[in-house]
């Protein structure tokens, strides 16, 4: 076996694995992770951010009720967010306790 086929076959090995990886779920990649609503910068939202908007980073203001991010599973409502779509985009303010 000639040393350009070798390298062939293990660039094709490497490429076929990394493909693999793309593959798997945004879910299992990201763990335990939750919706949280109205958390978000302007402009840095995951998704969802209301009428008239495609999805990621598409938030138009600092803390809109209607856009969210994930964060750890237990922590949005921590932080002053909700796990529901709301309306308006008052600053979140962090639970105490």
């Amino acid at each position: 076996m000639s040393n350009s086929l070798k390298l062939s076959l293990a660039a094709s090995a490497v490429l076929a694995m990394a493909a693999g990886a793309v593959t798997m779920p945004a879910a299992a990649a990201d763990g335990a992770k939750e919706k949280c609503y109205g958390v978000s910068l302007k402009g840095k939202n995951d998704c969802a951010a209301g009428p008239g908007t495609s999805c990621a980073g598409t938030s138009t203001v600092d803390y809109q009720g209607n856009a969210w991010k994930h964060v750890a599973k237990g922590s949005c409502v921590k932080m002053g967010g909700t796990l529901a779509a709301h309306k308006g985009n008052a600053k979140p303010v962090a639970k105490k306790g």
